[in-house]
Order: C-alpha cells, then sequence, then structure tokens
C-alpha cells in the first residue's frame, strides 16, 4: 500500500475518534464513561469527561484500542526518554538560575556591608578630623592666654621694681600653671587622636 495513503488513512482514523464521545476501561478494570478524546500522544490519549481532563497511557488500555490508536512501543519509550530530557534540562536550568540568585544575593549583601563598612569608616574618620580640628583651636587660644598672661606677669614685675604698682600682682603668675597645665593635656589629646586618625584612614 502506498505510505503516504497509510498516513493519511491513520490520521483520518484519529481526527475520526477525536471529538466523539466514548467509553474507556483500562487493564485494571477502572472504567472512563462517555470520555472525548481531545489528544493522542505518542504513550496514551488525553481524554475529557465529567469529572474533568485526564490521560490514559495506551500500556494500561487494551490491545485493540493500543491498536486503535496505532500505538508505537518504541516511538512512546522515545517520546518518553525526551520528555525526561526535557524534564532533566529544566531542573538544570532551574538549579542553575537559583545558584546564580544566590550568588547574586550574596554579592549584594557584600556590597550593602561593605558600604556600611565604608559610611562607618567615613563617619569615624570625619568625626576624629572635627575633634583634631577643636583641639587645635584650644591649643592656639591657650597659647594666646599664655601669652598674654607672661605679659602681665611682666608688666607686673616692671611695675614692682620701679616701685609704680605698689603690691606685686600675682594673678597672672599664678594663672600661668593652670594654663600650662591645660595646654599639656590638649596636646596629649592632640596627639592621641592624631594617631587613631592615621590608623583609621589607613584602614580598608
Amino acid at each position: 500500500m502506498n505510505p503516504r495513503k497509510t498516513t493519511i488513512a491513520i490520521l483520518a482514523t484519529l481526527f475520526a475518534s477525536l471529538g466523539l464521545a466514548d467509553d474507556f476501561k483500562t487493564n485494571d478494570g477502572k472504567e472512563h464513561k462517555s470520555a472525548t478524546v481531545t489528544r493522542v500522544e505518542a504513550d496514551g490519549i488525553v481524554i475529557k469527561t465529567k469529572g474533568g481532563i485526564s490521560k490514559l497511557y495506551f500500556t494500561e488500555l487494551p490491545k485493540d484500542v493500543q491498536e486503535r490508536f496505532h500505538y508505537d512501543p518504541a516511538q512512546a519509550a522515545a517520546a518518553q526518554a525526551a520528555a525526561v530530557r526535557q524534564t532533566q534540562e529544566l531542573n538544570q536550568f532551574n538549579s542553575q538560575q537559583e545558584e546564580l540568585a544566590k550568588q547574586q544575593k550574596a554579592a549584594s549583601a557584600k556590597q550593602y556591608q561593605q558600604g556600611l563598612e565604608q559610611q562607618a569608616k567615613y563617619n569615624n574618620v570625619q568625626a576624629l578630623t572635627d575633634q583634631l580640628s577643636i583641639l587645635q583651636q584650644q591649643e592656639q587660644n591657650l597659647l594666646v592666654r599664655i601669652g598674654q598672661a607672661e605679659k602681665r606677669k611682666e608688666e607686673a614685675w616692671r611695675r614692682w621694681v620701679d616701685g609704680r604698682g605698689g603690691q606685686y600682682d600675682t594673678s597672672a603668675e599664678g594663672e600661668l600653671p593652670v594654663l600650662r597645665g591645660n595646654l599639656e593635656n590638649v596636646r596629649e589629646e592632640k596627639k592621641r587622636v592624631n594617631q587613631e586618625l592615621r590608623r583609621a584612614q589607613r584602614q580598608p
């Protein structure tokens, strides 16, 4: 028989089966009443009943039904193997996508943490810089006050020596040790802050 005519005959049979209600009984005795075949696949038929849509595999159907829909075990096995490969490839793709998403999430978290650390470093450096600037201003103010006190002390001494000032004024002389002590403390604190600032600036 002409292969083209054979193919046409098979297709005509299949199309005639589609859309017609029929009863199907599986090898284990389960019945599907008034079922409409909606699709014929290599390994089975998809039917629609009042209960919904389901698939019946040719291996669970009688031989006459298999022959009716031209069941080919080799073709069904090939289709099933292709479906398995497709599922495996899909699972592998999904796994790769999940791993990529995890890596991106980890990278984003690391970048965010680095951003926080850089911000903390900037804030620390800025705070130390501001503190150092205040200490430098305090140092300058103390140097000015010490210079003024030394000048008053010298003037008081000259007035007393010349006999123009009456009793010797010791207020400036008494103020100088306090001012010099404050200056020493400020310079020590300035040195400490300066060292801490250099360490903070060297941090990666």
